[in-house]
């Protein structure tokens, strides 16, 4: 907002003084959200509380809003009922740790997830209508015991809410039918439907592969995808990323790619190193934080899998005793088509999610050390799992820290509930962790060695108990590009020292749909700022809109985090992008003003004192700084020559 500043006599000797300025904390834009508090104390500090029961066992888990997460199971005979069936779906109340049973219609098994462009969540594919144990049923239409209709088309939606009115509902079915499809936004807003398999099994083969990719919503028929089709068996939930360029990263088996699908071209890449990443060996992976610093460069690192050959994904063999990989790799395949090594996992994990945390740490947690994921009736299965010896304790990694001591455990303590093949986690607004599911069993077994797991766990990360910032004037919409947007930060926000506001971050996170080892759609992105510090040890940040180019940051509901000196505040929910699935408008982002802090006491001139308001000046970087007071609200004001 600019205002036109009158000719002011201020003393003799500074007679008039003619300028426009701007006020920093009251630019319009949008709506500004209130701010979000702070978060109550915890007696578990860097560990995990059981807090609620998930009614379906979370095989599926994203965040819908900032009060409600929903989960997704595969049909079976849990014992919360909908409908006079059981129930596959439900929804959590963070605040309330209550639970509604959801309909989720047709069979949900390893189907995949995201968000569009307009907040509306996808959930695509599943399995074939079954009954007990996970047969095939008799009617594919459903009816008794489950009432499940075949899922493998269905396209299901949900616009989330927090008045429990809300459910899913079928949109127009897919041409072709996809168990374990992965799916990712794209810059429009719509949305990429990739890979997938007829009927399932431990993995995929020639007589029921679906090598193509589609889009929601539609653009005709299915397309083809080479790396699919070149990398069975292990070519189920191929692991992939919207990169800046608008490409998208394929990671498949053994081999990687980059899918331009606007032109259904496909570039190869280089080999992934060490692991097999994908489903059923199921390394972790994550995009790491872009950043103003690393000017928006993709890097994308797998942590874990395992090492067998292609030859080998059979289910004749000990698989639960096989070793998992401890190998990370990373690569920014739009700077290298090559992977490089970076610091291994302490121990080799398969099943192990790698979650963004707001502070810019990567939280690795759940899985085990043996064998790979899935189930099955062999002599070399426990109960049913192909996995054994869950690892309990999470463990950090440090994008930061130096290499060779990247990954740390320091104070972390164990889960007490094994969290191994269906299991899932996502991050909360509060900066802590969901943790549910686990479930290597054909249908519903409390007894097994690793049963159906319904317990909800939260972790709480070692920021969780500290005073959060509380910043004022995030607006509730963000743009591709265009005029910044100024965050005001008090003492208290700043641990009482103005200096702290050279730490801050400002950070734009989707959580993504977790499931089987991934977030799909998870990233962070955090926006250029500067910053002026003021004499009473407040400050105001200057913050860039989201760079004016939307696969750096797809469109639809995103938290957005103030971070000062590694704490978070409450992640508040805003729009980025136009709110509808279509060309996002862009425009450059307007130049920040220059970063300053203004010493204490430190003042170049008299005060004027008004009705309610008090002016003194200052210098900062060779700028005219005043300190406003109105009506007992103290604003700093930028004074910008324009007029003399």
């Amino acid at each position: 907002m600019y205002l036109a500043m009158p000719r002011v006599a201020l003393s003799p000797s500074v007679v008039f003084l003619c300028f426009d300025f701007r006020i920093f904390g009251g630019r319009a834009f949008g709506l500004h959200l209130k701010p979000r508090g702070q978060s109550p104390h915890t007696d578990f500090l860097n560990n995990f509380e059981v807090v609620g029961n998930s009614y379906a066992s979370a095989q599926q888990v994203f965040l819908g809003t900032l009060d409600k997460v929903y989960i997704v199971d595969k049909t079976e005979n849990n014992p919360w009922q909908i409908k006079d069936h059981p129930a596959w779906a439900s929804e959590w109340s963070i605040s309330s740790r209550q639970t509604r049973a959801m309909d989720a219609v047709t069979n949900t098994f390893c189907a995949g997830g995201t968000v569009l462009g307009n907040g509306t969540w996808l959930n695509v594919g599943g399995n074939q209508a079954v009954t007990y144990e996970g047969a095939a049923a008799l009617s594919q239409a459903g009816g008794p015991p489950y009432d499940d209709p075949d899922g493998r088309q269905s396209i299901r939606l949900l616009n989330p809410c927090d008045n429990g009115d809300c459910d899913w509902i079928l949109g127009q079915p897919m041409t072709t039918g996809r168990w374990y499809p992965t799916l990712e936004t794209l810059e429009d807003g719509s949305a990429i439907i990739i890979g997938g398999c007829q009927w399932g099994g431990y993995v995929n083969d020639a007589s029921q592969d679906n090598p193509t990719y589609e889009f929601f919503p539609s653009r005709g028929q299915p397309i083809t995808s080479p790396i699919l089709q070149n990398t069975l068996p292990a070519n189920l939930y191929p692991l992939t990323w919207l990169l800046p360029s608008g490409k998208l990263f394929i990671q498949s088996n053994w081999n990687t790619a980059l899918l331009d699908y606007n032109q259904n071209l496909e570039t190869p890449l280089s080999d992934v190193p060490n692991a097999v990443r994908v489903y059923p060996a199921s390394g972790g992976s994550v995009m790491l934080p872009m950043t103003p610093a690393n000017k928006y460069t993709a890097s994308i690192m797998f942590c874990g899998g395992s090492n067998i050959t292609p030859d080998r994904w059979t289910e004749d063999w000990d698989i639960p005793h096989y070793p998992a990989s401890s190998s990370c790799v990373q690569i920014s395949p739009e700077v290298s088509s090559s992977y490089e090594e970076v610091d291994p996992l302490p121990e080799g994990r398969t099943m192990g999610n790698l979650l963004l945390l707001p502070d810019g740490r990567i939280l690795c947690l759940n899985g085990a050390k043996l064998g790979t994921a899935g189930y099955g009736n062999t002599t070399y299965t426990i109960g049913q799992s192909y996995a054994d010896q869950p690892i309990l304790t999470p463990v950090i990694y440090d994008p930061s820290a130096p290499a060779g001591s990247r990954w740390s455990r320091d104070g972390l303590n164990p889960s007490n509930i094994d969290r191994m093949y269906h299991s899932s986690a996502t991050l909360l607004p509060d900066g802590s962790v969901l943790v549910a599911g686990s479930n290597p069993n054909s249908d519903v077994n409390t007894f097994a060695t690793y049963p159906t797991e319904y317990r909800i766990e939260i972790f709480y990360p070692s920021y969780y108990n500290q005073r959060r910032p509380q910043p004022q004037g995030l607006p509730n919409r963000m743009t591709y590009g265009g005029p910044f947007f100024n965050v005001s930060l008090t003492t208290a926000d700043l641990f009482g020292n103005v200096d702290n506001i050279q730490t801050a971050k400002v950070v734009l996170l989707r959580t993504g749909f977790s499931t089987h080892t991934m977030n799909m759609g998870m990233r962070a992105v955090e926006l250029d700022y500067s910053f002026l510090g003021n004499p009473d040890g407040s400050g105001v940040l200057h913050v860039s809109q989201p760079p004016p180019n939307p696969a750096i940051m797809p469109p639809g509901p995103a938290l957005a985090f103030v971070v000062i000196n590694g704490v978070p505040s409450i992640g508040a929910q805003v729009m980025v992008g136009s709110g509808s699935i279509g060309q996002q408008p862009t425009s450059p982002n307007e130049p920040l003003p220059q970063s300053a802090i203004t010493p204490q006491q430190q003042s170049q001139g008299p005060t004027k004192k008004g009705p309610g308001a008090s002016v003194i000046l200052g210098q900062a970087n060779g700028n005219l700084v005043q300190w406003l007071k109105v009506a007992g609200v103290s604003m700093a004001v930028l004074v910008i020559p324009s007029l003399c």
